[in-house]
């Protein structure tokens, strides 16, 4: 199992650079710029990094065609792909918090319109972000959600294909995924729920028509380890509401939970929300150790003497059938990566 790191959107595109630079010199595989409505767009925040590194894959997490059209998409991954030599990748998804943001849930591109036209329409994104990027001459899409009635050939093209990863979380998506795409990234699956997720994947991957090239199956997971425990904790309980497991109503919280308690979060998901929002991480009328353990089960979270239990928490998701760890992280990137360079990575270079 291999190594990526996620980051959010607030660094400069000059200290995305160095941060690649120094993470490709460690042995991480991919850095994974975050696509959210307060900070720098994920194309442009990869640019530099594109130039300044070699080896390191570089990917926009996660974007949704309901967002931006997926010309656009193709568009501007084709362009970061150039500059990269190839080494580009899209996370595309139906949702995310960008998505949410720009979204009229009244009209038009809904979120609000059924899991059938979501999965339908990252399908069609992706399969028309795949002609563009291909370097062929295409005449067009007609799709259900999308389409495209102008015929064009990116003849500028010539680094390989950019990598299409759809980010998949329940049983239709992650089907959709295996049979279409070249990886799918899930959302803070626990070790325990990962043969679930992995079933329906091989599901998908049995219907392909053509063969799966290095099929990448990733986990997007919060890594809050700090040398001050109190700090890790506190941002882990801000981030909590953000955990995919824990928003309803996934059904992440009936394998966490018993029905009562799994219950009891759904009725009280505002109050997690206000923790993150308002950054207090005071999670109201919830018990203390029920938040606990949510934190223990979702992500990485402690001091340092907790990374060996970490990492047999990683052991065990690669046992399942993970080919990438992606961590999130978030306050002192630098210092994450150092963490993560000293104490995780030599135990999973690939």
């Amino acid at each position: 199992m291999d190594i990526e790191i996620i980051l959010g959107c607030n660094l400069h595109p000059r200290q995305v650079a160095e941060f690649a630079v120094e993470a490709e010199r460690a042995g991480v595989r991919a850095i994974w710029h975050s696509n959210l409505p307060d900070g720098w767009d994920p194309f442009l925040g990869l640019s530099q990094a594109a130039l300044a590194t070699s080896r390191i894959k570089l990917g926009v997490l996660a974007l949704s065609p309901y967002e931006m059209h997926p010309v656009r998409i193709a568009y501007s991954l084709i362009s970061l792909n150039e500059l990269a030599n190839g080494r580009a990748m899209i996370g595309l998804g139906g949702g995310g918090a960008m998505a949410l943001a720009t979204t009229d849930h009244g009209q038009g591109a809904s979120l609000d319109f059924g899991k059938m036209r979501i999965v339908r329409g990252v399908r069609e994104a992706a399969e028309i972000i795949w002609r563009y990027s291909s370097g062929k001459a295409f005449r067009g899409y007609r799709g259900e959600v999308f389409r495209v009635r102008q015929p064009f050939r990116m003849s500028y093209m010539k680094a390989p294909r950019p990598k299409i990863i759809t980010c998949s979380m329940g049983p239709q998506m992650l089907r959709m995924g295996g049979r279409i795409a070249d990886g799918i990234q899930v959302g803070d699956v626990t070790a325990e729920r990962l043969p679930e997720v992995m079933a329906d994947i091989r599901a998908g991957l049995a219907q392909r028509s053509w063969p799966a090239e290095d099929f990448r199956v990733g986990n997007f997971w919060a890594w809050h380890i700090k040398k001050d425990r109190a700090a890790s904790l506190h941002e882990a309980r801000v981030g909590l509401f953000a955990r995919a497991e824990v928003i309803p109503p996934h059904i992440g919280l009936d394998h966490l939970l018993d029905p009562a308690e799994a219950q009891f979060v759904r009725d009280n998901y505002r109050n997690f929300l206000m923790a993150g929002i308002t950054g207090t991480g005071d999670i109201k009328g919830v018990p203390l150790d029920l938040v606990q353990r949510l934190i223990d089960a979702c992500s990485s979270s402690g001091d340092h003497g907790d990374i060996d239990r970490e990492i047999e928490r990683y052991r065990a998701m690669a046992r399942a059938g993970l080919t990438d760890l992606a961590l999130r992280v978030f306050g002192e990137p630098f210092e994450a990566l150092r963490v993560i360079r000293e104490r995780v990575l030599p135990h999973f270079r690939s």
